[in-house]
């Protein structure tokens, strides 16, 4: 985020200097930052995940939430951080209470995007399929822990009474996406095993991504199942937009940032045209933290997105 600068308030000044931190199990977190970042650039970032407990979708629920509580209080609290933004499905379907209860600051959750998919699926349905009364087909592709939640029966429930709903467990999607982060080869057969039984569903309309890690295989996931055919559905952009309103970053504070990196812009220019052999500073670089910092290939990944090196966040086993 920029600095104060004239024209700030001394309240908007303050609360634009505290980072948003993004808390993952692993890598996934970062489809999210990604698109925080997109819809706001100027916005102090984060990230943190818990990395040396991944998988989380194959823990035991009352192992994960005093867990998941445990990381997220010291991150927040060694980050500074004014909002937490859980980009973890499973942490979010199950840890969410607990976590706001345990911070003072908000806390953003990530679920799965089952009434919009449902609104999508619905659009989606063929006349055809309409007239003979079968209901709009889509799939949430998760976590065995998301899929299995009573949440996420609830959210089917409430938005999706009227849809053929097919749950999916990937957990093999998770590690495939912490595998190409940290530059290993892909594997597309990883992808095409997962999606096996998916593909063959002809009346498929909409897939939900309900794991931050799925978006990074995005376009793996579309030729298998086929990218006109089926729409994929995620969060990111949502929980972006939800930041900006916990946060209130409304048209005036963009308008602060926008002004300020123009007067930015324009004073590098200047400097450039006096000093032409001068070093340009490296780019800014946002806080990362995690449980296990010697991860191979995990500064890497963090790296693709502007983060830091991580630093190690203890942890109790």
């Amino acid at each position: 985020m920029s600095p104060a600068c004239p024209g700030d308030t001394p309240a908007f000044a303050s609360r634009s200097s505290a980072p948003v931190l993004v808390f993952d199990s692993g890598v996934g977190g970062l489809s999210v930052a990604a698109e925080i970042r997109r819809q706001w650039p100027q916005l102090s970032l984060a990230y943190v995940c818990d990395n040396a407990a991944l998988p989380y979708g194959t823990k035991p629920d009352d192992w994960l939430i005093p867990r998941i509580v445990q990381v997220c209080v010291a991150a927040v609290e060694a980050s500074g951080a004014r909002a937490l933004v859980v980009a973890c499905n499973t942490a979010s379907t199950l840890a969410l209470t607990a976590l706001r209860e345990a911070l003072s600051i908000p806390v953003i959750g990530t679920v799965p995007a089952i009434k919009p998919a449902a609104a999508l699926a619905r659009a989606r349905q063929s006349a055809a399929r309409r007239e003979k009364c079968e209901p709009p087909v889509f799939a949430l592709l998760a976590t065995s822990a998301t899929v299995r939640r009573a949440y996420t029966e609830q959210l089917i429930r409430d938005f999706a009474a009227d849809c053929r709903v097919i749950r999916v467990a990937a957990d093999p999607l998770v590690a495939e996406a912490e595998r190409r982060l940290r530059g290993e080869p892909a594997r597309p057969e990883v992808v095409a095993a997962s999606l096996a039984d998916l593909a063959a569903v002809e009346a498929l309309e909409v897939v939900i991504l309900g794991c931050t890690h799925f978006p990074l295989l995005g376009a793996d996931i579309s030729q298998v199942l086929g990218e006109s055919r089926v729409a994929l559905v995620d969060s990111g952009a949502a929980i972006a937009r939800r930041v900006a309103e916990v946060l209130a970053l409304g048209a005036a504070a963009q308008a602060a940032d926008q002004q300020f990196a123009q007067a930015a812009q324009q004073v590098a220019q200047e400097a450039e045209q006096q000093v032409a052999q001068a070093v340009q500073p490296a780019p800014h670089e946002h806080m990362a933290l995690a449980t296990d910092a010697r991860q191979p290939g995990l500064a890497t990944a963090l790296a693709s997105q502007g983060f830091a090196a991580p630093q190690a966040l203890a942890c109790d086993d």
